[in-house]
């Protein structure tokens, strides 16, 4: 299974009566989201099934993919690895999942099934981590397949 972990793009700052669901993103974040959605479109997996959370910043980074996507609450700010692990049905999934979250959930995840443990490892705003889950040998491993920011496509 492959499992792509997309960090929302910049958002504004929010007021501080404001409500953190309702963040846009920036003129920037808008130009990070393109510049990644056009690489993750060249080399997406047909089948690839994306996931974002109901936060404005990630269904605004989410659209500027080729496709559709389904809004998934428990991929919401306050969202817990064990929730997106189940969101995605980790290691299980037929196709591979794109998912368009938030930090610290999508570093804790990637910290989790790479290396055993929850650290707050930094997934950069609009940067993509793309993990692959196979069998080898009998057991089960995880290889990091790339890391991308949107500086770097």
């Amino acid at each position: 299974m492959d499992l792509i972990l997309w960090r929302h793009a910049e958002a504004v700052e929010s007021p501080g009566d404001g409500d953190d669901l309702d963040r846009a993103l920036s003129a920037k974040g808008e130009r990070q989201a393109r510049r990644m959605a056009e690489w993750l479109d060249r080399h997406l997996p047909a089948g690839t099934k994306v996931l974002a959370s109901p936060a404005r910043r990630c269904q605004q980074t989410a659209q500027a993919l080729n496709g559709k996507f389904k809004t998934v609450p428990a991929l919401a700010p306050d969202g817990t690895v064990d929730a997106l692990l189940a969101a995605v049905r980790w290691p299980d999934a037929r196709d591979p999942v794109l998912v368009v979250g938030h930090q610290p959930t999508l570093g804790l995840t990637a910290a989790y099934l790479m290396a055993g443990v929850t650290m707050p490892w930094s997934v950069r705003k609009a940067g993509v981590w793309w993990l692959r889950s196979r069998q080898r040998g009998g057991e089960r491993e995880v290889v990091l397949v790339t890391v991308r920011g949107p500086e770097q496509v």
